[in-house]
């Protein structure tokens, strides 16, 4: 059977596709290898050290805490903070409910959408390039470390990345069968990315490139544009109210981790001069390019005025680089001359990726180690000690793991996270927490890594005071924070 599969493509006078049959279709065990090969390695490599050696991150603790708390006190806190994450963390609640709170069912849902994204990047490479090409892609996305982290984090991002590899995959189909229905699913699984979180909507723009390079009928031009502006009007809500909660991306000062994304962009179009195979009504560059390039790139001029740039919010278009990456390999097959050197180089790739797979599997891997925090503050704290947090919002650090700050007395805390429908909780004006820290002989003090000078009169009063009327006795220097006993003069 010939693994060389075209898809019909459309008359050159813009009219219906062509319907003459150019090669045989794909039949359903090329189809079924192609989505199983790259879901079956995500699949395998999700659950390679899912548990971090039982630790848990800052980003994951707050997914673990929220989504256990119940649908009336979730919709309360996110209408206050975090409401770019509400649908996920409804997701994750029901998860809890069906599997309960841990760290397998926090992180298996990221695994089982990682693995169905590699499935969807192999039949997009089918689609665009024939089975050789898909199975390379697929199997491409599935050992890309990007994918590899955060296909074991408690959050959206590996959702999302699954949303729009398929999405786009019916994208490309409505390209040559455009019926209602399809639209309908393209947009509703569109719409479900960008509620998912905001910054999936930058597909929507690569998708839009796409078919302004492809130049499809006017009829598909009308179709998407219909459902794009369906799927923005469904958005805006989110992005109105959202945007008054835009404290939660204060913390990023410039870009976050911009040069894996870049060093991709060089990669990608450094592919696109070899002769790729690319089969039906787009080119697999026409595709794969822009959605490898946009995304990143507008983010990234949007931050000149307002940084905002963060590499998992744009996580998906390492499905751009994956395709291309696939269509080189299957280019490279077709070379025989070559072919032994670049296969070498692939070797070695993946030996040089065996080191790399697995630090993403330790604890420090991440920007900080919840797990770690609440340990060190349980081994320095004796019962009755008093507990700060520098800043206050650094309390969701230890809130994974309540039985380790049980005994102590949390000194600036008025009221608790739940009981407010917040995050880290509301604590009490700067001179009272003063003179509540005057009452303690001992002070168990968590500063968080990176942490800078405040303007709140709250951080100032506990820099203040601790200056003032305490001493350092001991700390210790945890991934993320630094925990220390502070005793009174």
């Amino acid at each position: 059977m010939s693994l060389d599969v075209r898809a019909p493509t459309l008359a050159p006078s813009g009219g219906p596709p062509d319907r003459r049959p150019t090669a045989r279709s794909p039949s359903v065990p090329v189809r079924f290898l192609t989505v199983a090969a790259p879901a079956s390695l995500a699949l395998a490599l999700g659950l390679w050290g899912i548990r971090r050696q039982n630790t848990m991150w800052g980003d994951e603790a707050v997914t673990y805490r929220l989504a256990q708390r119940e649908p009336t006190q979730l919709w309360e806190t996110v209408q206050q903070v975090d409401l770019v994450h509400a649908l996920y963390y409804v997701v994750m609640h029901v998860v809890f409910d069906l599997f309960g709170a841990g760290l397998l069912s926090l992180r298996l849902p990221s695994v089982l959408a990682m693995a169905a994204a590699a499935g969807g990047v192999g039949l997009l490479g089918l689609r665009l390039a024939g089975p050789r090409a898909g199975v390379a892609a697929g199997l491409v996305f599935a050992l890309l470390p990007q994918v590899q982290k955060y296909a074991q984090e408690g959050r959206s991002y590996a959702m999302v990345c699954a949303l729009i590899a398929w999405a786009t995959y019916v994208l490309v189909v409505n390209l040559v069968r455009r019926d209602r229905w399809r639209w309908t699913v393209y947009g509703f699984v569109m719409l479900l990315a960008c509620l998912l979180h905001e910054f999936a909507v930058l597909a929507l723009g690569a998708h839009g490139a796409t078919l302004i390079v492809s130049r499809p009928p006017k009829a598909v031009l009308r179709a998407w544009s219909v459902t794009a502006a369906v799927v923005v009007a469904g958005l805006l809500p989110l992005v109105i109210v959202s945007t008054g909660q835009s404290e939660q991306v204060s913390w990023i000062s410039g870009p976050v981790r911009p040069y894996p994304l870049l060093v991709a962009v060089v990669i990608g179009l450094a592919c696109t001069r070899a002769p790729l195979r690319s089969e039906g009504s787009v080119r697999l560059a026409a595709l794969a390019v822009p959605l490898l390039v946009l995304p990143g790139a507008l983010l990234l001029v949007v931050s000149l005025v307002r940084p905002l740039f963060v590499d998992r919010y744009v996580l998906f278009s390492d499905i751009g680089i994956a395709l291309l990456l696939g269509a080189c390999l299957e280019c490279v097959h077709r070379l025989p001359r070559y072919s032994w050197t670049v296969y070498a180089a692939l070797v070695a790739a993946l030996i040089a990726l065996v080191p790399l797979s697995s630090s993403l599997r330790t604890p420090h891997s991440r920007g900080n180690d919840a797990t770690a925090i609440a340990a060190a503050v349980h081994m320095e704290g004796r019962p009755g000690d008093g507990l700060i947090y520098l800043s206050g919002q650094q309390r969701m650090l230890t809130a994974a793991y309540p039985d380790d700050t049980r005994f102590l007395v949390d000194i600036a805390l008025a009221r608790d996270p739940v009981t407010s429908s917040t995050l880290a909780g509301v604590e009490h004006p700067a001179s009272e927490i003063a003179a509540r820290m005057k009452n303690f002989d001992r002070i168990v003090v968590v500063r968080a890594g990176g942490a800078h000078a405040s303007v709140d009169p709250r951080e100032e009063a506990k820099e203040d005071t601790l200056r003032r009327h305490f001493r350092e006795d001991r700390a210790s220097e945890v991934n993320g924070a630094r925990v220390a006993v502070y005793i009174r003069n």
